[in-house]
C-alpha cells in the first residue's frame, strides 16, 4: 500500500476539541479534520467547497503518530465586543466596523485558549476508496501550497518543512520507518514515538502485546452550511 507521510512541528499548535463557553481547549495531537483541513488549503480548495471537501473526507484514511505531544499554555484573552442589539442596527464587515461605537458601549469577553508548545507528529494518508487526488498530488501541494499552512490557528505555522513523502508500506510501523524522519535536534524527549493514534479497525492486529484502546473523538469534517 502507498502512504503519504509528512511531519509537523511548530512552537504552537493547537488542534481544537469540543468547546464550551469561553474555554477553548486542544487536543495533544492532530486529528482527522485538522489534517484534511491543512492537505485541502494546500490544494486550494475553499472552505465552502463542501462537494470536493466531503470527497476528500471519504477517500482518505489518516494517522497520526507522535512523537512529542507538547507542554500545555493557556492563553488569557480579554477582547472588546459591541451588544447583539447594537449589530443588528448597523452593517459591518470588519472588525473596525464592529468597533465603531462609543467606547462607553463597549461590552468585554473573556476566554481562555489553550496551545501546545513543541509538539511533533508525523501524519499517514492511504487511499481507502478510489481517490479524487492522488498521494503525488498531495504531495505536491504540499512541497507549494496554495494557501498558508497553519497547524490549528492561523498564528502557528509550520517551523520546519512538512518534507511529505510517499513510501510502500504494509503497515503503519513499517512506513514509519520507510519515511525516516531524522530526528530533531534540541527537542528533548520528542524523537521517540509516543503514541500512534489511527481511525477503524484496519490496523489493530499489527500491534500484538502492545495497549490499544479506542475513543470516541469529534474530529470528522462536517458541513459548515449551519454555521
Amino acid at each position: 500500500m502507498d502512504i503519504l507521510a509528512f511531519r509537523l512541528y511548530a512552537p504552537l499548535a493547537s488542534w481544537g476539541d469540543v468547546a464550551v463557553g469561553g474555554h477553548r481547549p486542544s487536543q495533544n495531537y492532530p486529528g482527522r479534520s485538522a489534517v484534511l483541513g491543512l492537505l485541502a488549503a494546500a490544494l486550494g480548495f475553499r472552505r465552502d467547497e463542501e462537494a470536493r471537501l466531503g470527497a476528500m473526507s471519504d477517500a482518505f484514511g489518516v494517522a497520526v503518530a507522535v512523537y512529542g505531544s507538547g507542554a500545555l499554555l493557556r492563553d488569557y484573552h480579554t477582547a472588546q465586543v459591541p451588544s447583539a442589539s447594537d449589530l443588528k442596527k448597523r452593517p459591518h464587515r470588519t472588525r473596525s466596523d464592529e468597533l465603531a461605537i462609543p467606547k462607553a458601549e463597549l461590552n468585554t469577553i473573556l476566554s481562555t485558549r489553550d496551545y501546545r508548545t513543541d509538539a511533533l507528529s508525523v501524519v499517514l494518508v492511504w487511499a481507502k476508496a478510489e481517490p479524487p487526488i492522488s498521494l503525488d498530488a498531495l504531495r505536491e501541494a504540499l512541497l507549494r501550497p496554495h494557501y498558508v499552512l497553519y497547524l490549528g490557528r492561523k498564528s502557528c505555522p509550520p517551523a520546519m518543512p512538512l518534507q511529505p513523502r510517499i513510501v510502500h508500506a504494509e503497515s503503519l510501523l513499517e512506513a514509519l520507518q520507510q519515511a525516516d524522519f531524522k530526528p530533531i535536534e534540541g527537542l528533548r524527549d520528542a524523537n521517540r514515538l509516543q503514541r500512534l493514534a489511527w481511525e477503524g479497525e484496519q490496523w489493530s492486529r499489527e500491534l500484538p502485546g502492545a495497549m490499544v484502546f479506542s475513543a470516541p473523538r469529534k474530529d470528522d469534517p462536517v458541513s459548515r452550511a449551519r454555521w
